[in-house]
């Protein structure tokens, strides 16, 4: 129980934007792993893009921050491989990532 009250009350407990910032933004990734089924018509190349700098700029805010909120720092590295991913898929879609084929060697 002691153990339970010291999270409770410390600097990143339940009582602090440190802990429920990074519990909305769980969202964000579920999102994301839900969009994986849709087709890649459908994903905006600027939002996945945006989101991938997003997530990138909190992931630096939340290991400088003190104290440390690897809470964020967990929930916006998850987003980053999630959007990065979308981001792959939108951009085979586009044709601009195609598959390159060996071209056999000349002798």
């Amino acid at each position: 129980m002691a153990s339970f009250r010291a999270f409770l009350n410390s600097p990143v407990g339940p009582k602090t934007t440190y802990f429920w910032g990074p519990v909305a933004n769980w969202g964000f990734v579920a999102a994301g792993l839900a969009d994986m089924k849709k087709p890649p018509e459908m994903i905006s190349g600027n939002m996945t893009a945006a989101m991938c700098i997003y997530s990138a700029l909190f992931m630096r805010f939340a290991w400088m921050v003190q104290p440390r909120n690897y809470l964020l720092l967990t929930c916006h590295a998850s987003n980053e491989t999630v959007q990065l991913y979308q981001f792959s898929r939108w951009a085979k879609g586009q044709g601009y990532l195609s598959e390159k084929k060996d071209k056999p060697a000349s002798q």
